[in-house]
């Protein structure tokens, strides 16, 4: 039996896809050591997995150092990786959103100034209504932007909008709804069908439940 090699990001949404896989029949009980390792195998099951970076998941997917992996979509829209979208887990719940000064209004005559880290995201969202728009790429602490004056508005990941509020910002639109994608390899897809369809329909199941 061909080993699945599976890449999960690093932190509590990690956690939470790995629960998934293991309710799902692919557990790894070496996962759950205190341990800084990486790499955990189960041979029995034939399963593989690997700890990283979140936004690197869908890296090591689309290149073949891993047959499947878990991606926010919001990697997958702003780098846009050659590799299938298998399901939306239905979890790392969130949304992009333009947010921006409370007293804020929009000149459409002017040049909008848009602070972000998901330039192509922002780039796309305002290309479908003809905005006009100046991309200011950072990242990090992009709330900052619009308080100094560097940007009138922010593309960004949002979840409670608390950091938001803290820094007396208000959401102004939603681009997307962002959560958690499992995603595949083309050829390992291709050739490793079988395993990785069996896997699909486990955690489909449990999809369905969190719904």
């Amino acid at each position: 039996m061909k080993t699945l090699n599976i890449a999960l990001p690093k932190g509590r949404l990690g956690e939470k896809v790995y629960a998934m896989f293991e309710k799902a029949g692919f557990p790894c009980p070496s996962i759950k050591e205190n341990n800084r390792k990486l790499i955990f195998e189960n041979e029995a099951c034939g399963v593989r997995y690997f700890w990283v970076k979140p936004s690197d998941v869908a890296i090591y997917v689309e290149r073949g150092a891993a047959d499947i992996g878990v991606a926010g979509k919001d990697i997958l829209l702003e780098y846009r990786p050659d590799i299938y979208e298998l399901l939306d887990l239905g979890i790392g719940k969130c949304r992009m959103a333009v947010a921006a000064k409370k007293d804020f209004r929009d000149d459409p005559a002017a040049t909008l100034r848009v602070a972000t880290k998901f330039s192509n995201i922002a780039a796309n969202h305002y290309l479908s209504k003809g905005r006009d728009i100046d991309i200011i790429h950072l990242n990090g602490s992009i709330e900052l932007a619009p308080i100094l004056g560097l940007s009138d508005v922010i593309v960004d990941i949002v979840e409670t909008g608390t950091t938001l509020k803290e820094n007396d910002l208000t959401v102004m639109e939603t681009v997307v709804p962002i959560s958690a994608r499992l995603i595949a390899n083309k050829a390992s897809y291709k050739f490793g069908y079988r395993e990785i369809d069996k896997l699909v329909h486990a955690i489909a199941a449990q999809t369905e439940e969190n719904k």
